[in-house]
């Protein structure tokens, strides 16, 4: 009897072990295993690969990328537009060729940042330029640390995927300096040659207008002496 006993419970926990080891892994856990929160933001193109396997769209596209002068701070205005990803930040780097690069992380997918370099004064307008070094006597010199921003720089997008593009250091306007109050751009020049030469030299050119009609005034009037004093000798 004992052992008819003994064998029943033996089998009994050859079963149960059976049983055991055939349920899955997840029915054997204490508890529900973590899974991503639906507010969680997920970092790269999502289903990278649709039902068939195929690739889906993956890409950042750099809508608008423009240099621009704004109260005397040169600045990048930007637009991207990333394809198969839900993130709306974009990192904005100015990649420096050999040395620390300036970084404007999680920024809008639309915006404005400032020229690395430039600098703000109080009243919101631009009070140093990168490339110019102004010394103790008040004049400005050529050079300084950010000089590998001029005459362009190298922009790199990043929403994941990324887009890296090259972009020209904003020029001066009649109306908006990139440079100190000093130096007057090559390319204002050659926009509007007449206006600048005019506001540069225009409070020396009155005397020479006026010293030029007075020798026309002279002029004339010795021509009509002369041709007065001819009809005379001929009557």
């Amino acid at each position: 009897m004992v052992r008819l006993v003994r064998g029943a419970l033996v089998a009994l926990v050859a079963v149960l072990a059976a049983v055991v080891g055939a349920l899955p892994a997840s029915a054997l856990s204490d508890g529900p295993t973590a899974s991503p929160s639906p507010d969680e933001q997920v970092y790269g193109c999502i289903n990278p690969v649709d039902g068939y396997g195929a690739p889906r769209a993956c890409q950042l596209l750099v809508q608008v990328l423009a240099p621009i002068c704004d109260n005397e701070v040169p600045k990048l205005k930007y637009t991207v537009d990333p394809v198969g990803t839900p993130n709306d930040k974009v990192t904005i780097t100015f990649v420096n060729p050999s040395g620390p690069s300036v970084v404007y992380a999680d920024q809008p997918l639309t915006g404005i940042v400032n020229w690395p370099g430039a600098v703000v004064g109080p009243d919101g307008r631009g009070i140093d330029w990168p490339g110019w070094t102004k010394l103790a006597d008040g004049t400005w010199v050529e050079g300084d640390e950010f000089d590998w921003v001029r005459p362009n720089v190298k922009v790199l997008f990043e929403v994941n995927p990324s887009q890296t593009v090259t972009v020209a250091y904003p020029p001066s306007s009649p109306v908006c300096n990139t440079n100190p109050d000093e130096v007057l751009d090559t390319v204002v020049l050659a926009s509007n040659p007449t206006s600048a030469t005019l506001s540069a030299t225009g409070s020396e050119s009155q005397p020479l207008l006026i010293a030029g009609a007075a020798l026309i005034l002279v002029g004339g009037l010795a021509v009509g002496s002369v041709a007065i004093a001819r009809r005379r000798r001929t009557i």
